[in-house]
């Protein structure tokens, strides 16, 4: 952290996860402030990296990508060039939605989205010939349980 962020910030953080559409009209009035101060809060909120961009979440079934897997990586060498050889494979590739490096047992564990099995299978004999690749374990989503893509604010706010 860069800065201490107070109740305030907090609260402005919490309501922009909740809804990155919210005006500032309305966030400052969820938070309690009048709307200039909190516009510049949001900016400095922003410029100091708290805030890393606005999306919306898609819901990948309606748009098509039915299959979604779990990929652990382990590779031949943990040398930093080869690590970094891997991350910026991985960052080329679209099926890739998410990877992680880990500690233990497997280097890097990635999130794909894929239109169907074949598709992944086609990606996963292409990752499997990636340079360093040693071996690859996928796990096929059956279901999620919970989906909760933002920062457990709660945890930092008083009750």
């Amino acid at each position: 952290m860069t800065k201490s962020l107070d109740q305030i910030d907090l609260k402005i953080l919490s309501e922009i996860q909740a809804d990155g559409r919210i005006t500032n009209v309305e966030l400052a009035k969820r938070v309690g402030i009048s709307p200039p101060p909190c516009l510049r809060r949001v900016r400095t909120l922003e410029e100091e990296g708290y805030i890393q961009g606005y999306r919306g979440l898609l819901d990948p079934q309606r748009l098509g990508f039915e299959v979604t897997v779990f990929a652990s990586v382990h590779l031949s060498s943990q040398a930093d060039a080869d690590l970094r050889a891997f991350e910026e494979f991985v960052r080329g590739e679209p099926l890739v939605r998410e990877c992680w490096m880990l500690s233990g047992e497997v280097d890097f564990i990635l999130k794909c989205v894929a239109p169907d099995m074949a598709t992944f299978q086609d990606f996963v004999a292409h990752l499997t010939a990636a340079p360093h690749v040693r071996n690859v374990r996928t796990s096929l989503v059956l279901h999620s349980s919970k989906y909760a893509p933002a920062v457990p604010l709660e945890l930092k706010m008083p009750g």
